[in-house]
Formats: structure tokens, sequence, C-alpha cells
């Protein structure tokens, strides 16, 4: 891409149009090209500054605000366009259902190019900040400056950081003081490990040297109250990571689990590591409709744990099971959807490709006394085969939630070829699941949608399909 590509262009009173994909908006320069613009609205009037052309597109920046949307609203965190999280934490709660719901239904159509019934209304979330249950933040001996910051001639002092990611910047680290995504106690641990390791002179990583102790934090919480900490140290220093951890479980005697992983790898995923429990239990209990799931430091669980619970409702009630049906339900992850469909079916199949959900769903199912739920492990695409399905039974109703990249071509072909009179599809990617839409419709009817907000401020959003025999 030569050098001309890059040329800076402003353009003056552009109207933003439409939110696009990943939480950018979308505007029209004058020669008819596209620009995504971050951290505007649309019905923005705007100057925008390019900074990357392409042959369909610019990228670009609001340089000046013309006139403001009415679907715009003052962001409440201070982190607000700096934090690459909550992109849409300025528009409207209302609206950002409206452009999710949009989008389901341009990917559905678009790619799809199936038949559709009606949508059903998206379902908003009760809750619009402090809806997650788990959250993950990075140390750094660099935090990130502001503009402001850099110009300054002053002494910056101590440049710890304990935080997020800079959008596209792997070691750069933005110091988080409030985020309105995880309910307290998460703001007060999160700020007293940095307070106490700062005062302390514990050291911080730093990735570019790879060197420091302090390297990730994360904390689960549960609808219980159970709380879980996670500290990975790069180094092992065994007496100051005790002189933290301790302190911590003194100062929140409410943490009901606190391990810690030492990793001195090059990168700093937690799944191939050995966590050590450190103080209280390994796990942390959620609760949904009397049954206890276990979550581990490793484990797969929705994020959003109250509107789980609704998304699981809408799965059980589109699978509108009798308590004759058998049921596979496939991508399981912990067995949470089967669990919770288990008590209307006559018994579920659980197929997931990670061994240790499957030992988590295992363990579930016995705590909850569920007689009628088996779990496997394996490869979707190679496990659910002729012998399998032989063996546990042709399903009458199959349920999907598979990753973000949709099913395998070879497990949709074994639905098509065993035929299941219903087919609930769970879905964190529309546009995947449109393209799977589309391969099955030589046999199924798409008869019911519904999209649900999980993650409100940002672009996410799932979707419910039901697919029946024609």
């Amino acid at each position: 891409m030569g050098r001309k590509n890059t040329d800076k262009v402003v353009f003056h009173q552009i109207q933003v149009l439409d939110a696009g994909a990943k939480g950018v908006s979308v505007a029209k320069a004058p020669d008819g090209k596209v620009i995504f613009i971050p951290n505007v609205v649309p019905g923005d009037v705007v100057d925008v500054q390019t900074f990357k052309k392409r042959k369909a597109y610019y990228e670009g920046k609001a340089v000046k605000f013309h006139e403001l949307s009415e679907h715009r609203i003052e962001p409440i965190c201070d982190h607000f366009g700096v934090c690459g999280g909550c992109k849409w934490q300025n528009m409207k709660y209302s609206q950002q259902l409206y452009y999710k719901q949009n989008e389901v239904k341009n990917h559905l159509q678009r790619i799809g190019k199936v038949e559709l019934p009606e949508f059903e209304t998206i379902l908003g979330s009760e809750k619009q900040f402090f809806y997650r249950n788990k959250m993950e933040f990075s140390f750094s001996n660099s935090r990130w400056l502001t503009e402001k910051e850099i110009e300054s001639t002053e002494d910056l002092g101590n440049r710890n950081a304990l935080g997020f990611h800079i959008p596209k910047m792997w070691d750069k680290i933005l110091d988080i003081q409030k985020c309105y995504l995880q309910e307290d106690p998460s703001n007060a641990i999160r700020n007293e490990i940095r307070d106490f390791a700062n005062e302390h002179n514990l050291a911080f990583f730093n990735p570019r040297e790879q060197s420091g102790l302090l390297r990730t934090f994360m904390i689960r919480t549960a609808s219980t109250g159970e709380i879980m900490v996670l500290i990975q140290f790069y180094e092992n220093d065994k007496k100051n990571r005790e002189l933290l951890l301790d302190h911590l479980y003194e100062k929140f005697p409410q943490i009901t689990s606190l391990q810690y992983v030492v990793n001195s790898k090059q990168n700093d995923t937690i799944y191939d590591q050995n966590i050590k429990l450190y103080k209280g239990r390994d796990y942390i209990l959620e609760e949904m409709e009397g049954l206890k799931f276990s979550i581990n430091a490793k484990s797969f669980y929705q994020t959003n744990s109250d509107q789980a619970y609704e998304l699981y409702k809408i799965t059980r009630d589109f699978a509108g099971l009798t308590g004759d049906e058998t049921v596979y339900d496939l991508y399981t992850g912990t067995g949470t959807i089967a669990q919770f469909v288990s008590k209307k079916a006559k018994k579920v199949i659980g197929v997931e490709s990670v061994p240790e959900a499957i030992l988590d769903a295992k363990a579930n199912a016995e705590r909850n006394n569920i007689t009628n739920c088996e779990f496997f492990v394996g490869d979707m695409k190679v496990v659910f085969n002729e012998s399998f399905i032989a063996e546990h039974g042709k399903p009458d109703v199959i349920i999907t939630d598979p990753p973000r990249d949709g099913m395998h071509a070879a497990v949709i072909d074994q639905i098509l070829k065993i035929a299941p009179k219903k087919v609930v599809y769970v879905s964190c990617n529309s546009a995947t699941q449109a393209r799977d839409l589309a391969l099955m419709d030589e046999k199924y009817k798409v008869t019911r949608v519904r999209p649900v907000d999980m993650f409100p401020q940002t672009h996410h959003v799932e979707n419910v399909v039901l697919l029946e025999l024609r």
C-alpha cells in the first residue's frame, strides 16, 4: 500500500448515518466511499479527519461536532473513548437495541437469504451497567499517557498501571480508576491491589523486557455473592506474592476463592497453566432456577449471569419440550443449557471439545441430582457421527450454541442427515449463524427469531433461532 493511501483528508459537515460493525459508526464521504468513525452516534454532523484510505472506504475520527444526534447521551465513565470497551456508552440504550436488532435482521436477510418469520423484539438487559461476572486486568510499568500528560513538562512520577489494553496496542495499559462493568467490590479490590503494590514497591510487568512480578488479575463474581480472585505473577517471588495475597484476604474477607498462577511464558493465557489455590476453595457457585453450577478459574460461563438466565429461558421455550424428547446439546460447554432444559426432556446428550468443561458439566449434574444428562468430550465434527447417534438415540431436538465461527460444515451435514424435528440455534455471531441457516434451508424453515442483548454499551448481540423440518 503506497504512502499516498495514508494521505490525511478532512471532510466537512458529514452526517453520521448508521452504527456499523464492531461498534464503529458509518458515514458517506463526498466521493461516495464509506467512512468508519469511532465515538460518534448516528445523527451527529461532524468534520472528519481521515487517517486511513482504502479502495472502498476511509477510516477517520471526528475533529469537530456541528450538530449532536438526538440519540446521544453523556457517557458516565471517565475512561470512555480511550478505553476500548463500552463503545456505545454515548448512545441511548433504546437506540443500542434498535441497531442490534437491525444487525441481526441484515445478516439473516443478506447472508442467509432464507425465508424469515417476523422477528420477535430484542430482549434488553435489565442491568445496563455492572452486569459482567468476569473481568480481566493487566499490570504494566509504563501506563498509557493522555495527550495532555505527554505535552506536560511536569514529572509524571510512577508510571504503573492496572487496567485494560489500549485497542491494538499490546504493550500499553490504561490505568482504570472506576469501571462500570462489574459490581462492587470489583473496583475496590482492583484499586487496593494497585495501591498496595505501589506502597510495597512490587514490580509491575514490563511486556517488552518480559520482567516484573505482577502480570494479570482476574475477578469473577456470582449472583450467590461468591467472589473469585486470581493473580498471575510473572516472577516466582514467594515472599512478595504471599505479602499481597495475605493482605487481600484480610482486607476482603468476602473473597471465597483466592488463587494464583506463576507464568513466565511469552503469553499470559492461563489455560495451559497450573493454578494454585491460596485460600478458600478453587471454584465459586452460580445458581439458576435452583440449579447450582461450579465455576473454576478456567471455566467458560456466560459473562452476564442475569441475562444468561433469560437467554436459556428463550432457548427452552423455542425447544417446546414435553418430557418425551431426546435432546442433543452441541457445544455444551459446562452443560448449563443441557441441565437447564433437562427437567423438560427424557434425556439430554451434551457434546463439547474441552475436556475440563465436560468434567465441570458432570460434576454439576451430580451436584444437581440430574440423572438424565450425559456428557461427552470430543471434536464435534468427529464425535457427532453415525455410531454416536446409534448408541445414544436419534435426537428429537438439537440445541446448538457454537463458538463465533459457527458450526463446522460436517456438523451441519450430520444434522441434515438425521433430520431432528427441531433445531434451536443460539449464536453470538449472527453473520456465521446466517451462513449456517442458508446451508440448512433445504430441510429446515426458520420459524422464530429473537435477539438477546447480553452486553449493553457494546455492539455485541446474541440471537436465538428456531428451525423446524419443512
